[in-house]
């Protein structure tokens, strides 16, 4: 009986590494993809910036 306790517990021990495992390069993935994302992001903002500046300059140059 403690042979098969210590063997089940085994098994069940590299059932939980391997969903670890799993699980930690499911998340590294995700994490990957939101760095991309907010890279995106970052660079559509400062694309933004840019637009609202030339349009505030485009203005200023038909006021004067």
């Amino acid at each position: 009986p403690l042979g098969q306790v210590s063997e089940l517990a085994e098994q069940l021990e590299e059932r939980l590494f391997h969903l670890y495992g799993f699980h930690n390069e499911l998340i590294q993935q995700r994490l990957q993809a939101l760095a991309e994302v907010m890279e995106r992001v970052e660079e559509a903002r400062a694309e933004l910036r840019h637009v609202c500046c030339t349009v505030e300059a485009a203005y200023r140059d038909l006021c004067l």
